[in-house]
């Protein structure tokens, strides 16, 4: 069973300006080195909204299917894909110097036979794979960062 993965980083903006950029999904392509895109189904984005996502590692690519668990604006962003059951989140707590983002991944129920399958096949295997995960998450939060720094306040 993978481990649970975490990566954390600080953001010199309110948790309400850190929100505003995360919470539009479409744009996890620009921040996670793994996601090429992600689609919101229906209207507006909250609890059991679903998604498609278009995933790539070198000249693999795949689909998956996620839906919200979670969407407490300027708190915590959560869902579960459902090819492997795996749960990412994004929790979002005020800090002294702005907003601290944690983004997680895990596995409560283990992942699907498949995956770890696949994984195991052509992904070098779960430890492997977990490492690069982490890899993964700290360049998402630190492209995040960027991008909620640079963007002008709006009053």
């Amino acid at each position: 069973m993978s481990r649970t993965l975490e990566a954390t980083i600080d953001i010199a903006a309110s948790p309400q300006q850190v929100w505003a950029v995360l919470a539009d999904l479409p744009r996890m392509k620009e921040f996670s080195p793994q996601c090429r895109g992600m689609k919101v189904l229906g209207g507006p984005v909250g609890i059991g909204t679903s998604t498609i996502n278009i995933n790539r590692r070198g000249a693999l690519v795949w689909p998956t299917t996620s839906k919200i668990l979670a969407f407490e604006p300027g708190r915590e962003l959560r869902f579960r894909v459902n090819e492997n059951r795996t749960i990412w989140s994004f929790v979002l707590e005020p800090s002294e110097t702005g907003t601290r983002v944690v983004q997680r991944r895990e596995a409560p129920t283990g992942t699907t036979k498949i995956s770890r399958t696949l994984i195991n096949l052509a992904m070098g295997g779960t430890e492997s794979f977990d490492d690069e995960m982490i890899v993964g998450m700290n360049a998402t939060l630190t492209r995040l960062k960027h991008v909620v720094e640079a963007t002008p306040v709006t009053a």
